[in-house]
């Protein structure tokens, strides 16, 4: 694709029925997906009849463009380079020698970081879809880690936005996309952001796009915000009696071996699960965040059966609407689901041995011994500042 005039590689790239200043003229390009894209045989419905989302759309290109001056193979987009698996993208493909342009939202406080770390940060929004055909100049993968906040619609971002991305991606010729999915999405059609994510899949492998789907079960990183650092303050911390089992991957490791998969012509096409190397219950975690910190955990459990409650009320309202879409993702993580799958042939596919794969335990265990080196020091700082009168 050739790198020159962008402004007009960008206005022909837009979603047919979009117009540059974003109005929509006639919205050719939405349809229905849940009739296009039926549950599987077998798949849970979780009481009830597959849901219709919001915004669908055909996976047609809306326009051809004419292939140009080819890109390197080494220009990759990060979109969601901000997020917690974002920045460990962005991080090993610096490592490894890309070309990383990361699409980020304009905000109050610039993403500076990734420009100290060696990227080049572009200023897009997936909710304004007439911003996006410009990023995308030059560019020959796109690696897809966003993600909606949790104070905005879910389909927003998720669909809407996701629709955009991957139609203009299709229009200008990117080789390659990568994208994020949530393990077992396409047996919880009941929960919006499993369902939307299912579609989405469903979408890319419409296009005729070279991909790669990737299906991540849990990261260890949001272990620390939600046990450890709790525990360590003395706070309380938050679970269910449910005996639900995630097998938590290191994001360094996703990031890790989603390169070796973009590498791997094997994993082209492909639908991968990455999971980790064992399952945990939440009591599970926090008996290990409790060992390795050296004292107890104020755990306040929250029976599922409230949760389920407190999902049907807010469905009540509209103006709740999106907490209770939210609350049904928490409800899958609070039954008896197992968020795992078996490694071996993924690690036989791209040529990656089990044992480099971080392991929950040594992750915290890392995280504890760093963390009360630190707090041991902050103390000894202390009592050689004290004054005595």
């Amino acid at each position: 694709m050739a790198t020159t005039s962008a402004s007009s590689l960008a206005a022909a790239a837009l979603p047919s029925g979009l117009t540059s200043t974003g109005r929509r003229a006639a919205l050719s390009w939405t349809a229905t997906c849940a009739p296009r894209y039926p549950a599987r045989a077998g798949s849970s419905s979780g009481g009830g009849p597959r849901r219709r989302l919001a915004v669908t759309c055909s996976s047609a290109a809306p326009t051809s463009i004419a292939q140009g001056t080819p890109v390197r193979t080494t220009s990759v987009l990060v979109v969601g380079a901000t997020g917690t698996l974002g920045r460990q993208v962005v991080r090993r493909a610096l490592d490894e020698g890309y070309d990383v342009r990361c699409l980020v939202r304009p905000r109050p406080a610039p993403a500076d970081f990734l420009r100290d770390w060696g990227a080049t940060v572009v200023n897009a929004d997936l909710s304004k879809p007439e911003t996006i055909p410009a990023t995308l100049v030059g560019v020959h993968t796109v690696i897809d880690c966003a993600t909606g906040r949790p104070e905005e619609p879910i389909r927003t971002v998720d669909w809407e936005g996701k629709v955009a991305l991957i139609q203009c991606a299709k229009a200008m010729g990117i080789q390659k996309y990568v994208f994020y999915s949530i393990h077992n999405c396409d047996k919880h059609p009941e929960v919006p952001l499993m369902e939307i994510k299912y579609c989405t899949e469903r979408f890319i492998q419409d296009t005729g796009l070279d991909y790669t789907i990737i299906r991540l079960c849990g990261f260890m990183q949001g272990l620390i915000g939600q046990y450890a650092v709790p525990i360590l303050e003395e706070k309380s911390v938050w679970g269910t009696d449910a005996p639900t089992r995630i097998a938590y991957m290191d994001t360094q490791d996703v990031a890790r071996l989603t390169f070796v998969a973009m590498r791997n012509e094997k994993a082209s096409k492909k639908l991968l699960t990455f999971a980790g190397p064992r399952a945990w219950t939440t009591q599970e975690v926090i008996t290990l965040c409790e060992r390795l910190a050296g004292q107890d955990a104020n755990v306040t459990t929250v029976p599922v059966p409230v949760l389920k409650f407190t999902r049907q009320l807010t469905r009540f309202f509209q103006w709740t609407n999106d907490v209770a879409d939210r609350l049904a993702f928490s409800e899958v993580l609070s039954s008896d689901t197992v968020f795992s799958a078996p490694m071996n042939e993924t690690y036989q596919l791209l040529g990656v041995d089990a044992k480099d794969i971080l392991t929950l335990e040594k992750y915290l265990q890392d995280y504890f011994t760093n963390i009360l080196k630190k707090l041991k020091g902050l103390k000894a700082q202390s009592k050689q500042s004290d004054i005595y009168f």
